[in-house]
């Protein structure tokens, strides 16, 4: 929709010529309007100058009579109330309204209407009083001066029709006056023209620039109710108004509508009961009505004022906003405002903020709620003085079963957690999900420690049960962390910070129980993090170094290969365990670049020993997880010129943990570059015969902990060694075991049928200079004999 609105503040410019119709003005559709409003002016004062035409005519006829004769009297009265009805008839017949529009033709044609009176009223001066005595000849100027005054503030709408008339009659005025020898009274008439030509044009000017204004603000009014119209019509919004006791007036149609009423019973109901319902009966207002009412009763403006309405049974969402109305003489008339449904609006607000809060998963709160919750927790307790707990769950075995068994079965996995989770939860708590298999419960009252920590061990319990999926009979635990505040952290933050460390603390444990947080548990994280720094500088700063541990045979004790073993002596903090280290690299995501290290300082070493001493280099699950793995090995072959069979890689059991992000496909191109592969601390893990029958080992070592029971006549752990070594005979596959280190250890592997030996009564890790010369040693042993 196109509208047109001009502007009522900017200047509008009045030009002589354009006043007097003699050019188009610059907006010439304005002009036109302008122009129709000058003529429907004239034409309202056509009968004034009637009237004012025959009273002059008869008032000179009556003056001059006597003194002219009377032909020229009558013959000149005649066509003056001629001239005079003409023109009286043609400003009342025209067309043209206030509203309308008009051409230059029209109002230029006006001029002729002037020049016709001025003809024949210029008779009297001319021919009249030329004849009179002079008492008569004032009498006469009085009449044509009145007539001209009259002319100029009647006829002032179509100027150039009056400066016209009173150009000519003046000039006939002046013209006889001055040949009369009366040059003083010539040239007062002349300024008595000239003033009220110059009134006229001033007074013309005036009313075009009250019309203008007038055409902008009904343009604006126009514009304005057209908009209101529209949107009455089209929007979801409508316009209400009341009087000065809060009822209605003027209900709009829409209005009605959305209040289910007639617009007719609308009329004169207090604003205030309409909106409250059924509950306006009973006194039970909505915050938002009386905030409403409260407005309305101090006269204030509002907006955005949302209150809940009730229409037709139906709960609705109402939008508000309103001004106080004054009357001209600055008295309070009522209130005019709009007002918007919003409930769809509400609605879908309320689904983002829940998409924001809540999980798509579970359903539960998500990380934002549960931090939000925390903070309001947090904040109330502590104007009361109470505490707080906040638990940090995270599943135990919850990854395997979704590497295994996919991710939809992972996820509804989730579903059932949180079932469970929810049922254990009351109205002092609230559980949600942080993300992947991390949970949260937050109690609001932990004045009660021991119930907190028997909601700890229900959740371990429940957690615990199993889960039928698919048909598949599921079971997973979950290890609790529990922090307490204002103790363990005064804010959400540190509080979830000690949470986080009390759960590391419980999956040290062992997993699938619940620890406290105490003091000592930061001292241990902030050791952990001074150690990863230094971790990540260890390898550049040379301090690690390999080791190496003989690997002989069980039978003869002949020196078949090392195992290379990784040692940290930091500048810093000393000789670090590698049980210590290890598990840091892996967490710290170091474990690939040390590893890589690893495996090429080994190559390097073992190329300078005999052609049959093999390496073997233990490999972590997560370096196999990254398919370049393959490509480090070459690489470090190709480089060290180091056959790939005497190269031996150690896996253990945790690998098969990891199929569904690829470890096996990458033993696969391992043993396809002729790489040999020994499965590492068989029995302690999550044995499986199925890893053993799809994977192409060459040996399986045998744990410590099972050798030095069996050696002390533990039933099951001989039990285990046997049949560990007799599962690698029928695969075909060699056993080392680990940790021999005595005489009896030795003779009991010796006897069970073990193929190789590795442990401290054969030797300990040595330094690279001492197991190269042993290397040697044997060697040149070897070819002596």
């Amino acid at each position: 929709m196109n509208i047109r609105s001009p502007s009522p503040s900017r200047r509008f410019t009045v030009d002589t010529p354009t006043l007097l119709g003699l050019r188009g003005g610059v907006d010439h559709l304005e002009w036109s309007r302008i122009r129709a409003a000058q003529l429907f002016a004239g034409r309202r004062l056509a009968l004034f100058v009637l009237v004012a035409n025959i009273c002059a005519t008869l008032t000179t006829a009556f003056l001059v009579r006597g003194f002219v004769p009377t032909w020229q009297i009558v013959g000149w009265a005649v066509s003056i109330l001629a001239v005079a009805l003409v023109v009286g008839f043609r400003r009342l017949a025209t067309n043209h309204r206030g509203d309308s529009y008009a051409s230059v033709r029209d109002v230029r044609n006006t001029g002729w209407e002037g020049l016709a009176l001025g003809l024949t009223w210029s008779i009297v001066p001319v021919l009249f009083c030329t004849h009179a005595p002079s008492g008569t000849t004032a009498g006469l100027g009085i009449t044509l001066a009145v007539l001209m005054i009259a002319a100029a503030f009647a006829m002032a709408p179509l100027a150039l029709a009056t400066l016209i008339f009173l150009g000519y009659l003046g000039t006939a005025m002046v013209v006889q006056l001055a040949m009369a020898g009366a040059s003083a009274a010539a040239v007062g008439i002349f300024g008595f023209t000239l003033m009220l030509m110059i009134v006229c044009v001033s007074r013309a000017r005036t009313l075009v620039l009250i019309r203008a204004a007038e055409i902008a603000l009904d343009e604006r009014d126009q514009t304005v109710s057209l908009l209101l119209r529209e949107f009455e019509e089209t929007g979801a919004d409508w316009l209400w108004e009341t009087d000065v006791a809060r009822r209605i007036v003027r209900a709009s149609s829409r209005f009605a509508f959305a209040c289910g009423l007639d617009a007719r019973g609308l009329e004169g109901m207090p604003f205030l009961q309409v909106l409250a319902g059924p509950s306006w009966d009973t006194g039970d207002f909505t915050a938002g009505l009386r905030t409403l009412a409260e407005k309305m009763k101090m006269r204030q403006s509002f907006r955005d004022l949302r209150l809940l309405v009730q229409i037709g049974g139906e709960d609705r969402w109402w939008e508000l906003a309103a001004s106080p109305r004054f009357g001209d003489d600055g008295e309070f008339v009522g209130f005019r405002g709009v007002c918007s449904d919003v409930t769809e609006q509400r609605a879908s607000a309320d689904k983002i903020n829940r998409m924001a809060r809540f999980d798509t998963l579970t359903g539960l709160p998500n990380r934002l709620m549960i931090n939000e919750t925390l903070v309001k927790t947090m904040a109330e307790a502590d104007i009361w003085g109470g505490r707080y707990a906040f638990m940090m769950l995270d599943l135990d075995r919850f990854k395997a079963v979704n590497d295994t068994l996919g991710h939809p079965i992972g996820d509804r996995l989730l579903g059932q957690v949180s079932e469970r989770l929810a049922q254990l939860m009351d109205d002092d708590h609230l559980c949600g999900r942080l993300g992947g298999d991390e949970f949260a419960v937050i109690v609001r009252d932990a004045s009660d420690t021991v119930a907190i920590e028997r909601l700890a061990q229900r959740i371990i319990e429940s957690l615990s049960h199993s889960y039928e999926i698919d048909a598949h009979t599921l079971y997973i635990g979950v290890s609790v962390g529990i922090a307490v505040g204002p103790r363990d952290g005064r804010t959400a933050e540190m509080l979830v910070r000690s949470a986080d460390l009390a759960l590391y603390r419980a999956k040290d444990a062992g997993r699938g129980v619940y620890r406290t947080y105490e003091p000592e548990l930061h001292v241990k994280a902030e050791e952990r993090r001074v150690l990863e720094l230094a971790l990540r500088t260890a390898v550049e700063n040379g301090e690690m170094h390999l080791e190496y541990q003989p690997v002989v045979d069980a039978g003869t004790g002949a020196l078949l290969g090392f195992e290379a073993l990784l040692r940290w002596v930091s500048t810093a903090y000393g000789t670090i365990a590698p049980s210590k280290f290890i598990p840091l690299a892996e967490d710290a995501r170091l474990i690939a670049p040390i590893g890589a290290w690893v495996l090429r300082t080994a190559c390097e070493e073992a190329a300078k020993w005999p052609s049959d001493i093999r390496i073997a280099v233990n490999i972590s699950a997560n370096q196999l997880q990254n398919p370049s793995f393959v490509t480090t090995v070459t690489s470090a072959l190709a480089n060290t010129g180091l056959s790939a069979e005497r190269l031996e890689l150690e896996v253990t059991e945790s690998v098969f943990m990891h199929e569904g992000l690829g470890a096996t496909k990458v033993l696969e191109r391992l043993l396809d570059l002729g790489v040999r592969l020994s499965l590492d601390d068989f029995g302690t893990g999550y044995s499986s015969l199925g890893y053993l029958s799809r994977t192409r080992f060459s040996s399986i070592k045998i744990d410590r902990s099972f050798v030095r029971d069996a050696a002390k006549g533990l039933r099951e752990a001989v039990a285990i060694v046997h049949a560990v070594i007799a599962l690698a005979k029928s695969l075909d596959m060699a056993t080392t075991a680990e940790g021999v280190e005595t005489e009896a250890e030795h003779r009991m592997v010796q006897e069970f049928g073990c193929t190789k030996v590795q442990g401290f009564y054969f030797g300990r890790p040595l330094p690279v200079e001492e197991a190269r010369a042993l290397a040697n040693r044997r060697w040149r042993a070897s070819a002596a004999a």
